[in-house]
């Protein structure tokens, strides 16, 4: 049974481990994850992460590319096998997390993810493209703080697209990204789930 201070962004889950095999089908591709307890959308694909891979337009396709905050892989995954001449860094800070996401990547065949912790990434890493369905729930000032460091390193020309809820502060995340210097517009939504374009 989970610690009551159990979280998907705790950086060592308390949750007993309790693995499980989900298939994430897209029209262009299929993956085969391993999910477990204490790992953001264990047993399923969370629907956020569904709309943005099925709507999303195409990352990047060289150089590198990032999924902040990338659970068991779905996001990471899906651009490793649009763009395999990219190099797709996978961070998280959950240990768990990133464990099972080196696994999904060896066993659906992609070399160009790389998974680490976010202090990890090399400083001279600049981003073409970041995919993130964010971790919401650790707060507005850790949110906050942790977007306008990864957007910093995009290029001048790259986007970051984030799936977030309107319940969850949707449209009040793009104001702010917008008045932080970051223009933001809403390229599409389903079923309270918003897709933000962010630029450098």
């Amino acid at each position: 049974m989970a610690a009551p201070a159990s979280h998907y962004f705790d950086e060592d889950p308390t949750s007993t481990s309790a693995p499980r095999d989900i298939t994430l089908l897209l029209p262009d591709l299929q993956l085969q994850l391993t999910t477990d307890r204490g790992v953001f959308g264990y047993d399923r694909i969370d629907a956020g992460t569904k709309l943005l891979l099925l709507k999303a337009p195409a990352p990047a396709a060289a150089d590198d590319l990032l999924d902040l905050g990338c659970g068991t892989g779905a996001i990471a995954l899906t651009m490793a096998r649009r763009s395999p001449g990219a190099t797709v860094w996978a961070i998280d800070v959950n240990e768990r997390a990133r464990s099972l996401c080196r696994t999904n990547a060896e066993r659906n065949d992609l070399p160009n993810v790389r998974v680490c912790a976010p202090d990890e990434v090399p400083a001279d890493v600049r981003l073409h493209t970041i995919w993130s369905n964010p971790a919401i729930r650790i707060g507005k000032p850790a949110l906050h703080a942790m977007l306008l460091q990864w957007l910093s390193r995009l290029h001048s020309d790259g986007e970051a697209l984030l799936v977030v809820h309107k319940h969850l502060g949707s449209d009040s995340l793009q104001a702010w990204l917008t008045a932080q210097g970051h223009p933001t517009a809403r390229l599409t939504s389903s079923a309270g789930y918003r897709i933000l374009r962010t630029t450098h």
